[in-house]
C-alpha cells in the first residue's frame, strides 16, 4: 500500500518512467535496426549466397537467433531481479544489451573475414537476447511495483512505450543513413545507427541510477521471503498462468515484428516476391504509423487503469485480428499510400493490445516469483511469435506468391491470444478491489507465504501489504 512504502522520496513519474522505459527503447532502438539491416543490407553484407531474397532469408534468421536466447535470459535475469534486486537484474541486462549492439556496429564483414562474420554476428545476436530477456520484464515489475494500485497501468505503459520510441529512433536513424549513396549505407553507412546505441547506454544508466530499489522488493528482503528457486516455483505453482501469457504475447508480437521488419522488407524487394517501393517513404510511413501506436499503447494503459485490463485487451486482439486481415491486401495494392495505410491501420491496433500487457501480466504473479514469471512467459510467446514471423512471411510470399497468407498466419496466432485472454483473470484494482482493501495481486497468490514478520503484526493491512 502506498501509505506504507519506506521511500520517503519516491521517483518523480518523469524520471521513474524514463528509467523503466530507457531499456525497452534500447532493446527495440537495436532490434529495428538490426532488423532494418537485416532487410536492407546485412544480406549482401554478411551473408553471400548468389540469391538476394535467400541472402535476406538468412539475415532475418540471425534477427530470430535473438529471441530464441531471450527465455534463458528472462530465466537468468529472473532469478536476479527475484533474489537480489530489480534494480540490480535492470543494471546487468541493460549493460550487456547495450554492449551487444555496439559490438555489431564494429564487426567485419564477409569480404574482410570470411565466415567468421556470420559467426560473430550470431555470437552477438545470442548476448542480445539474453540481455532482452532480463530487460523488458525487469523494467516492467521495476515501474509497477513503485506505482500507486490505481496508476499501475499507467505506470507499466512506460516500459511498452519504449517500444515504439526505440523503433522510431531506429527509422530515424536509417532515415539519415539512406541519404547516402547505396554503396556508401553497404560498406559503411548501416554501421551509424549501431554506434549511436552507445548515446542511449551512457544516458539509460545515469538515469537509473538515480532510482531507488522497487518498494515492494525491499520488503520481501526486509521479512526474508525471497523464493530460493522461483522459476521452479513459478512452474509449480502457476504453470497455467505462464503457459498463458506466452499464448497472449504469440499474437502480437508476430503481429508487430511482421511490421517492423517483414512489411519493409516485402514492400522494398524487387517483384515477384515485394513489391519494389522506394525505401525511404515507406520508412517515413512507418514513422507516423509507430506515434499511433505510442498513443495507442498510453491511452488503452490509461483506460485500463478505470475500466479493467480484459476488456481493453480483449479489444485490442480483436481488432488486431481483423487488421491483420485487412493489412496485406491494402497493402497489395502497390502503392506507397497503400502500404503505409496498412501500416497504420496494424499498429494501432497492436497499441491498444500492448499497452496494459506488461501491468496485466505483472499482476498475475506473486511478487516473490513476479519477474521470473513474467520474463519466462512473455518471451516464450515472443519467440514462438515475433522471433519467427518475419522468416516465416518471407518463406510464405516465397513459397505461394501471394502476401495474402502471411494475413491469415497472423490471424490464426492472434486468435489464439485472444483465446488464452478469456481464459485469465481480471487483475486491474479498479475492477478486483474488495470492501477489506485487499489489492488485486491476491488473485497471484497461489498459497499463503508465512513470514515471522506476518506472526509478529498480524494486523488487516500488514496481510494485504504481503500481495504488494
Amino acid at each position: 500500500m502506498a501509505s506504507q512504502r519506506n521511500d520517503a522520496h519516491p521517483p518523480s513519474v518523469l524520471r521513474l518512467g524514463f528509467a523503466a522505459g530507457v531499456g525497452t527503447s534500447l532493446e527495440m532502438y537495436d532490434f529495428s535496426i538490426y532488423g532494418t539491416a537485416a532487410a536492407l543490407v546485412f544480406g549482401q553484407v554478411f551473408f553471400k549466397t548468389g540469391d538476394a531474397w535467400l541472402g535476406t532469408f538468412m539475415s532475418l534468421a540471425t534477427f530470430a537467433i535473438g529471441f530464441l536466447m531471450a527465455p534463458l535470459g528472462a530465466a537468468a535475469f529472473g532469478w536476479l531481479g527475484d533474489r537480489r534486486g530489480r534494480r540490480t537484474a535492470l543494471f546487468a541486462a541493460f549493460t550487456l544489451m547495450g554492449l551487444a549492439t555496439l559490438g555489431m556496429g564494429v564487426l567485419p564483414s564477409y569480404a574482410v573475414i570470411g565466415v567468421a562474420a556470420p559467426l560473430l554476428l550470431v555470437g552477438l545476436r545470442l548476448l542480445h537476447g539474453i540481455a532482452r530477456g532480463g530487460e523488458s520484464a525487469g523494467a516492467a515489475v521495476f515501474a509497477v511495483e513503485h506505482a500507486p494500485d490505481r496508476r499501475r497501468g499507467l505506470y507499466g505503459s512506460f516500459v511498452a512505450l519504449g517500444s515504439p520510441i526505440g523503433t522510431v529512433l531506429a527509422n530515424l536513424a536509417f532515415t539519415f543513413v539512406l541519404l547516402l549513396p547505396e554503396d556508401d549505407v553497404t560498406s559503411w553507412g548501416w554501421r551509424i545507427p549501431f554506434l549511436a546505441g552507445a548515446v542511449v547506454l551512457v544516458l539509460g544508466m545515469w538515469v537509473r541510477r538515480g532510482v531507488a530499489e522497487s518498494p515492494v522488493f525491499e520488503r520481501m528482503a526486509a521479512t526474508q521471503e525471497r523464493a530460493k528457486r522461483p522459476l521452479a516455483e513459478v512452474v509449480r505453482t502457476n504453470w497455467r498462468r505462464l503457459a498463458l501469457i506466452a499464448g497472449v504475447n504469440i499474437g502480437l508480437t508476430a503481429s508487430t515484428f511482421a511490421l517492423v521488419t517483414f512489411m519493409l522488407s516485402y514492400a522494398t524487394s524487387r517483384a515477384p516476391e515485394g513489391l519494389g517501393l522506394p525505401r525511404q517513404p515507406i520508412v517515413n510511413g512507418s514513422m507516423i504509423a509507430l506515434l499511433g501506436h505510442a498513443l495507442a499503447n498510453v491511452g488503452a494503459a490509461w483506460l485500463s487503469d478505470r475500466i479493467g485490463r480484459k476488456p481493453v485487451m480483449l479489444t485490442g486482439a480483436a481488432l488486431s485480428l481483423v487488421s491483420a486481415l485487412a493489412m496485406f491486401p491494402i497493402a497489395a495494392t502497390g502503392t506507397v499510400a497503400a502500404v503505409n495505410t496498412a501500416t497504420i491501420l496494424g499498429f494501432a491496433a497492436t497499441g491498444i493490445l500492448f499497452g496494459p500487457m506488461y501491468t496485466y501480466f505483472s499482476e498475475l504473479f506473486p511478487r516473490e516469483q513476479r519477474q521470473s514469471g513474467v520474463g519466462v512467459g512473455y518471451h516464450v510467446g515472443a519467440v514462438l511469435g515475433g522471433g519467427i514471423s518475419p522468416m516465416i512471411a518471407n518463406r510464405i510470399v516465397a513459397g505461394t506468391g501471394d502476401a495474402h497468407n502471411v494475413g491469415y498466419y497472423l490471424a490464426g496466432l492472434l486468435a489464439l491470444s485472444l483465446l488464452c485472454l478469456l481464459l485469465l483473470p481480471e487483475t486491474a484494482p479498479a475492477r478486483t478491489h474488495d470492501v477489506s482493501g485487499t489489492t488485486a495481486d491476491a488473485l497471484a497468490r497461489t498459497k499463503p507465504v508465512v513470514t515471522p514478520a506476518r506472526h509478529a503484526h498480524g494486523s488487516s493491512s500488514s496481510r494485504a501489504d504481503t500481495t504488494r
